[in-house]
């Protein structure tokens, strides 16, 4: 089992995502960058979409910055309709 931190995401989000349930890099992958975000931001309120999108690079193994931009606009989409949840 890996650490989250094997993925590039730093220790704050490994707390965190450790706190609603998502404990090992494998354990992310399953959940998916959608599922965790929910969770994170169901106990943390000040989740931001940034964090999605960081999510979802590190499990597609690449940079912010290299994220398709089809794929960006998909995950907006989604953390808005779940940003007043």
């Amino acid at each position: 089992m890996s650490e989250i931190t094997s993925l590039n995401l730093g220790k704050t989000i490994e707390k965190k995502l450790k706190s609603v349930g998502i404990c090992t890099a494998e354990a992310l992958r399953e959940t998916g960058s959608k599922e965790a975000v929910f969770r994170l931001k169901a106990q943390y309120p000040s989740t931001c979409v940034v964090i999605l999108y960081h999510l979802e690079a590190a499990l597609q193994g690449v940079a912010i910055k290299e994220l398709d931009s089809a794929r960006k606009a998909e995950l907006k989409t989604f953390f808005n309709q779940i940003k007043d949840c």
